[in-house]
């Protein structure tokens, strides 16, 4: 269940993300849905499951922290399924984050952007992430970055697309103003869309030295989406109706 976006590149991305995870693991069903903007809806990819004989159902949110769309959306979008579809078993997997394996898709996407391990001592990181008003939202991008910082960057600091604050551009001039002589943005969110296209435009304004692609369709975000899978599918639960 992916957030969607008015952008055709968000729903290409998705959908290239969810085909890496069938390409994992043959035999898995796996279908993508939209909170809005595209289709299929939660709500018609259920329905179609369900009309296909499907009874059990393990839905995961791409998303990377547990902010609004996560405690709420999501959880309306699944109830309002299960309460039409009688005996629609629904088990809700953890947000993507946090987790090591996105930190390996970070480092990925800023090796592709021409960044060595080398550069590691020398480089200054903004983990750009879309933002959100949600405090355990913001809180955990912060604590991603104070672990990532623990692994060889001379530092690594949280920033912003929208709803928080500092935003890309000020937090790449902040590192600047500390001397530090190399600055990398890593934007911390799947998909191409405004608020990504609004970091890559702060950290070019702000004169950042490298810009990495967003997350998109890493093996890591694969990878760890058939291992929230695996956990959610293991629960003892199987009521017929929605379980978090």
């Amino acid at each position: 269940m992916a957030h969607g976006s008015r952008d055709p590149r968000h729903a290409a991305t998705v959908h290239a993300l969810t085909r890496r995870a069938r390409t994992l693991r043959p035999g898995l069903r796996v279908e993508t849905a939209f909170l809005d903007f595209n289709t299929p809806s939660v709500g018609q990819a259920l329905s179609s499951l369900y009309l296909s004989g499907v009874r059990d159902v393990v839905a995961l949110p791409l998303l990377l922290t547990r902010a609004f769309h996560a405690k709420s959306d999501i959880p309306a979008a699944l109830a309002e399924s299960t309460a039409r579809l009688p005996g629609l078993s629904v088990r809700v997997s953890d947000v993507l984050g946090p987790s090591p394996l996105l930190v390996s898709a970070l480092e990925r996407r800023l090796a592709e952007a021409g960044l060595t391990p080398a550069d590691r001592a020398t480089t200054a990181v903004v983990l750009a992430s879309a933002g959100s008003t949600d405090p355990e939202a913001i809180a955990a991008i912060a604590e991603t970055a104070r672990e990532w910082r623990h692994t060889g960057w001379c530092a690594v600091r949280p920033a912003f697309a929208s709803a928080a604050l500092p935003r890309t551009e000020d937090a790449v001039r902040a590192l600047r103003a500390e001397g530090f002589a190399r600055v990398a943005v890593a934007p911390y969110v799947i998909a191409p869309g405004r608020l990504p296209d609004r970091i890559a435009a702060g950290a070019e304004a702000a004169g950042a030295d490298v810009i990495a692609p967003v997350l998109g369709a890493a093996p890591e975000l694969a990878r760890l989406l058939l291992r929230r899978y695996d956990t959610a599918a293991a629960a003892p639960s199987r009521l017929p109706a929605l379980t978090a």
